[in-house]
């Protein structure tokens, strides 16, 4: 019997498949000339996980497990056949299968934990009883994907063809007439403490102690002490509670927000260019690194820059990222010769005649910016889309230099690009539609996550982050310090402070920010001048030494600096602040809720189109924890009448220049 499942366009294992595979399974049972079973799916895959959007209501009968019961139940062979991915329950499933049958480049995995929760229907049971605790946390705690070659060797599939799945299935089936192979009687193999415990504490370190990932070291862990049963009930009530965590609504939340960004792709008004060449402007590290995202996607790449030095450390970083990849065995020798085959590099602006895209990457400085475009125009052909990587800079003034602005556009990479996901994709007055798609789907072939941004001032990402340090210096001059501000945000889950950062980036760089914007700034709005006074002594950070904090060259870490807190004292005596105690809570509500009015500004005067993108930026480029789910998110789980009140008291301690946006935009669809 072939029993397939189709629900385009994933095969998402629903209610109406679980129903139907359930049915399927005691039609089966029920029928004595049949022998054996084959489950297949549809289409381009398996079965590529459950369907998530049932995880935030009360979940329908049949459960999944339920499902598994019955094939284990059923007294003849069931055999799947996988193809495309299995994923998730649809891998719970496979497991529940008397044998698997792959095609190549099959991909398999658990990644229930980078949704908050853990598999739930005896992934943390079947899996360690045929691969072990070790190995197992390994996958499970990190949602690790491998392909069918690996499975295989693990013994996770009983075979791998090239062709034929559902012919070389029903051979397989045939073999197993009369038997059952559960995996549910197999007993898991033993290991030592030593080695469970150096697993776990791994496992722990790179999921950020999430309590996922602590509740599914403990369910694996207990198939070398439980029967599966017990162990199978502790398992679903443990994913049963963790389903409905904020943590676990949050992460779906954003797990959905990217899915939106490249909806639009096909719909789009305009169609995206083909793009096959790239040139890129400027060889400094944000430069290279660009280049090597280019790389690394596939695409051909040179790189310019006039400055032979300035050339030859570009090219040196790339080729030296792709030696260390070959080194650590990340990948092959043949890999790297065809990717570096693609690369080339000149200080002729003749060289970027025959790319499709050129981006550039030079200084942050408005009159290089031009002379740079003006040079890109005269080479460059007539149909190619040109793009600057600014920060902060007016790409309207840009394009308005160039004779056709229309082929002009933002991308706008985060450091280091060859790792960094965010692209802001930033359209201008005159941008065309042509250039927004074509923009989208080159982010989307580089693996990165876009978000499209209208031209202002630090465009989505880093106005927001420009609230956020103002608020935090803020607090420097009412009774904060440094270390402390950096501390309680890092315990919430940013990956850095934001004076830790602000000393890793270079406090130069911002005081040069903040001096060009001087002009616009008005006398009568609170501006806090410790960051100029670090800056007007010398202290721009890790590269002169010193920063806001120390840092001594024997010193792994950052090391506080008394005379910086002796500055920023003195500050706050200057303008006669009293300055106060502050709490962790304290710190990290206001700044969140910073964001939270930064973000509602935007949609006003929209910069941005979907709230719901202001966390995926923040997210993705600027360190906030996954796991919160972003300002917009928490915004939304406070409530509008709760938010407005938090942001009267917010106005009223940041003084002259903070504007109360309309958060009403944020709880809007």
């Amino acid at each position: 019997m072939i029993i397939t499942v189709d629900n385009p366009p994933i095969n998402a294992g629903s209610t109406e498949v679980r129903q139907g595979l359930l049915h399927a399974i005691h039609e089966f049972q029920d029928k004595a000339q049949l022998k054996a079973a084959v489950i297949i799916g549809a289409g381009s895959t398996f079965i590529a996980g459950s369907d998530i959007k049932e995880f935030s209501l009360p979940l329908a009968e049949p459960h999944l497990p339920t499902v598994i019961n019955a094939i284990e139940n059923c007294s003849k062979p069931i055999i799947c056949a996988l193809h495309g991915v299995a994923l998730g329950g649809g891998f719970e499933l496979a497991l529940g299968c008397d044998a698997r049958i792959a095609l190549t480049g099959t991909v398999f995995g658990l990644p229930e934990v980078t949704l908050g929760i853990i598999p739930g229907a005896g992934g943390t049971q079947r899996l360690p009883r045929f691969i072990g605790v070790e190995k197992s946390i390994e996958l499970i705690c990190a949602g690790t994907r491998i392909k069918a070659d690996e499975a295989l060797q693990l013994g996770l599939i009983n075979q791998i063809v090239k062709d034929d799945l559902i012919g070389n299935a029903i051979v397989l089936a045939t073999s197993m007439f009369g038997s059952k192979k559960r995996i549910r009687e197999l007993t898991t193999p033993k290991s030592t403490a030593a080695n469970i415990l150096a697993a776990s504490n791994k496992a722990l370190k790179l999921g950020k102690n999430r309590p996922q990932v602590q509740k599914a070291i403990e369910m694996i862990c207990n198939t070398l002490i439980l029967p599966i049963d017990e162990g199978l009930a502790i398992e679903r009530e443990a994913f049963e509670k963790l389903r409905l965590s904020t943590e676990a609504k949050a992460l779906r939340y954003q797990f959905f927000a990217e899915r939106k960004l490249f909806k639009g792709l096909g719909a789009h008004d305009a169609e995206a260019k083909p793009i096959n060449q790239i040139a890129v402007i400027g060889a400094g590290t944000m430069g290279s690194g660009i280049a090597i995202a280019c790389l690394s996607a596939g695409y051909g790449v040179v790189i310019l820059d006039q400055n032979v030095n300035a050339l030859a450390n570009g090219v040196k970083r790339v080729e030296q990222f792709y030696a260390v990849r070959l080194k650590s065995g990340k990948i092959s020798a043949e890999k790297v010769s065809e990717l570096l085959s693609r690369f080339s590099h000149s200080v002729q602006w003749g060289s970027i005649v025959s790319a499709d895209l050129i981006i550039e990457a030079v200084f942050e400085d408005i009159t290089v910016k031009h002379e740079v475009f003006q040079k890109i125009e005269a080479y460059a052909r007539a149909d190619a889309l040109l793009a600057s990587n600014t920060s902060y800079l007016d790409i309207d003034a840009i394009a308005a230099k160039t004779a056709n602005p229309s082929r002009v556009f933002g991308l706008h990479f985060f450091s280091p690009a060859q790792v960094m996901k965010l692209i802001e994709i930033v359209r201008c007055k005159a941008t065309s539609a042509v250039a927004v798609a074509t923009g989208l789907s080159f982010a989307k072939h580089l693996g990165k996550t876009p978000v499209i941004s209208a031209n202002v001032f630090g465009f989505i990402g880093n106005r927001i982050y420009t609230a956020y340090r103002r608020q935090c210096e803020f607090m420097l001059e009412e009774g904060a310090y440094p270390e402390q501000i950096d501390k309680a945000l890092e315990d919430y889950g940013f990956a850095m402070g934001p004076f830790a950062v602000a000393d890793m980036s270079g406090l130069d760089i911002a005081w040069s920010m903040r001096q060009s914007q001087a002009i616009n700034r008005k006398p009568e709005h609170r501006y806090v001048t410790i960051p100029d006074t670090l800056c007007l002594a010398g202290r721009f950070g890790r590269k002169s030494g010193f920063g806001y904090y120390q840092y001594p060259e024997d010193a792994g870490k950052p090391i506080v600096d008394p005379s910086v807190n002796l500055i920023i004292e003195a500050a706050s005596q200057a303008k006669g602040i009293e300055r106060k105690p502050f709490t962790t809570v304290d710190i990290v509500d206001r700044i969140i809720l910073s964001m939270i009015n930064e973000i509602a500004h935007l949609i006003v005067d929209k910069v941005v189109s979907d709230p719901t993108d202001c966390d995926i930026a923040l997210v993705n480029g600027y360190g906030f924890p996954r796991w919160r789910g972003g300002p917009v998110f928490i915004a939304r789980e406070l409530g509008i009448d709760t938010l407005k009140v938090q942001l009267k008291q917010l106005a009223v301690v940041s003084g002259p220049g903070f504007l109360a946006a309309n958060t009403d935009v944020i709880f809007r669809d």
